[in-house]
């Protein structure tokens, strides 16, 4: 498709695309570097280290904090093992608000050991994240609901279409305060008939907050560890992110590639792959470029 290509300074990277192969103070500088716009990292890089003086590297550096990975999965196999998922994630709202992120991802879990409820699972993910959005209200922290694709609800999430998390959204903040939306990343929703509908319903309730690229490769080696790069394979990332676009959404595109084939690669290579790869997605020619400050 002949387009208008999207300034590269609207995309972030998600630091698990280069394969935490660096310290997050030097990934910090490397993403920058590469004229991206933002930067969102995982707990794992976080928590150990000086939060505050990431939050003011990350600024000085030019880039937004689009994001933080990511919950603890809230179902547990009893009411102590959910007590302790939560307090968890409340533990990880904490660093969120120091780094200055624009929401905490959660990833909310499936069935806990010796479980097949989805139901009582699912149940647990609305409880747990019921009881973090007093700390996410406190610590202006939005939370944002990652639904994934179905081959993961056995193990990581329950939620697995945006129109679930919406309906999550609206049952548990009637009034949209801003603090409960949505992660969309095309790896997981790409396959939904409904995606563009419902797309342009999360823009219009408010409720998109993060918007995650990647490709869907054929074959797929690993369900996991097996995404593609932009361009790499079958999903019409243009027509998703046009949509994402024409429903108001202002924030950036989030890169997300957790692949072990790029992950042998040096940061530095991958960031070269990723800016190509980015700047592949394009806008048609009457479309808005509006390029994130």
């Amino acid at each position: 498709m002949s387009g208008m290509t999207i300034d590269l300074r609207r995309f972030s990277i998600n630091t698990a695309t280069l394969g935490y192969q660096a310290p997050l103070s030097d990934t910090i500088e490397a993403v920058a570097r590469a004229g991206f716009g933002g930067i969102s990292p995982w707990r794992r890089e976080v928590e150990n280290e000086n939060a505050p003086g990431l939050a003011r590297q990350i600024r000085a550096a030019g880039l937004q904090v689009s994001g933080y990975c990511r919950s603890t999965c809230f179902p547990g196999a009893s009411k102590r093992e959910w007590l302790a998922n939560v307090e968890d994630n409340k533990m990880a709202l904490r660093f969120a608000a120091e780094l200055g992120t624009k929401c905490f991802v959660l990833v909310v879990g499936a069935l806990p050991p010796g479980s097949r409820s989805l139901p009582d699972a699912r149940q647990q993910v609305a409880d747990g994240i019921a009881a973090l959005l007093a700390d996410a209200q406190a610590l202006g922290v939005s939370l944002a609901i990652e639904p994934l694709h179905p081959m993961y609800a056995a193990d990581r999430a329950c939620v697995n279409t945006i129109e679930q998390a919406l309906e999550l959204c609206a049952l548990l903040d009637p009034h949209a305060t801003g603090r409960l939306g949505v992660a969309i990343d095309v790896y997981h929703t790409w396959w939904d008939p409904k995606v563009h509908d419902m797309m342009a319903r999360t823009a219009s309730e408010g409720r998109l907050l993060a918007f995650h690229v990647n490709d869907w490769l054929v074959p797929t080696a690993d369900i996991l560890m097996d995404r593609g790069l932009p361009g790499e394979g079958v999903i019409d990332l243009g027509a998703l992110t046009n949509s994402a676009l024409d429903a108001g959404y202002d924030g950036l595109f989030e890169l997300e590639v957790f692949s072990s084939r790029i992950w042998r690669l040096s940061v530095s290579e991958i960031l070269e792959l990723s800016s190509r790869a980015c700047l592949s997605i394009t806008r048609p020619k009457e479309g808005r470029l509006n390029s994130a400050t």
